[in-house]
């Protein structure tokens, strides 16, 4: 049976470090839904209410394009081992640019500064809603560890050659909205 919570109570707050994936859900009134899996080792809750994660350089930027036009995403994870659970953090997100102030005082805080190198930008989500359900038909997996090919990809780059990837495949979502990415730092 679901469960809701105003706030991230510590008891979840250990649910998500047990975690090695989270899935981010995001979408407007007009385009395709868009789901994507995320490694946790990205993943930071700042605060009861508040969750960001270093956005590593993708073939595409759909979350940006759906945060920038609606604002609303969704946060999943669910326990793959025992005990079983799904988790849902609801709310509104907004992407903080590879080229503000606030980006480098977050990745300088919350990060690894060597982990930067193939991240795009920060996504922060602002939740209001948390839910929890049993998660019991979700199956058993076993974690193998992180891939390390993107970090590999980005350590042959240089920034420039990062931002034409970029310019190539992040501009525009598939259904052609902005993305926001060579947006001007404040």
């Amino acid at each position: 049976m679901a469960k809701p919570y105003q706030t991230l109570e510590p008891k979840l707050k250990e649910f998500i470090e047990r975690q090695k994936i989270f899935f981010t859900a995001s979408a407007t009134d007009s385009s395709r839904v868009n789901v994507s899996p995320r490694s946790t080792d990205c993943l930071r809750i700042t605060d009861d209410n508040t969750a960001i994660y270093l956005d590593k350089t993708g073939s595409g930027n759909e979350t940006a394009a759906h945060l920038l036009a609606d604002g609303r995403m969704t946060i999943m994870m669910c326990a793959f081992e025992h005990p079983p659970q799904i988790m849902r953090l609801y709310g509104r997100g907004h992407v903080i640019h590879r080229d503000s102030a606030e980006y480098a005082d977050l990745v300088t805080t919350w990060f690894a500064t060597e982990r930067a190198h193939a991240a795009r930008q920060i996504v922060q989500l602002d939740f209001d809603l948390v839910q929890t359900s049993c998660g019991l038909a979700v199956p058993f997996f076993d974690y193998q560890g992180e891939r390390d090919t993107l970090n590999r990809w980005a350590e042959t780059k240089t920034r420039n050659e990062i931002a034409d990837y970029w310019r190539e495949k992040n501009q525009v979502s598939m259904d052609g909205l902005p993305t926001g990415i060579f947006k001007e730092p404040e």
